[in-house]
């Protein structure tokens, strides 16, 4: 298995697309490496959660990792235009023999240091999670039908 590479900030697209990507079967980011490029006060918000500073942002991506067998993450497009940047990702998470995938978007906001002050995550919770699920499966259907379609 090999190990993410250390990146520096300033980001650019290439670098974005190095944290933005983890085969199935490698280890993610270190706590040195996510430190290294995001700030101490970072802000962290996806469907799920909204978590302040670096430590509450690692123990996010650490829970995540250990309540999955195993989780991938490969980045489609980053677009970086002066402090803000774009990332188009497919994340895939193995969970008792189930895989469930998330197509999914991020904005990142740079701060003075070039460090990830803001991380915001864009996806459909819902849909890919309860839809391989049995009965409960069908109803998530059924209400994107009834209100989404």
């Amino acid at each position: 298995m090999t190990t993410p590479p250390m990146l520096q900030p300033p980001l650019d697209a290439e670098q974005i697309r190095a944290l933005f990507t983890k085969p199935y079967g490698t280890p993610g980011p270190t706590a040195a490496q996510w430190k290294a490029v995001y700030a101490d006060d970072v802000h962290f918000t996806d469907p799920t959660q909204e978590r302040q500073g670096i430590d509450a942002y690692i123990l996010a991506q650490e829970g995540l990792m250990q309540r999955c067998d195993d989780v991938f993450l490969e980045t489609e497009t980053v677009a970086v235009s002066g402090e803000t940047a774009f990332v188009e990702w497919r994340m895939g998470l193995k969970i008792k023999g189930i895989e469930f995938i998330y197509p999914g978007a991020t904005r990142l906001s740079f701060n003075p240091d070039g460090k990830i002050g803001d991380h915001r995550d864009y996806f459909d919770f819902v849909g890919p999670t309860f839809a391989p699920v049995p009965v409960i499966g069908g109803l998530v259907r059924w209400l994107y039908k009834r209100f989404v379609a």
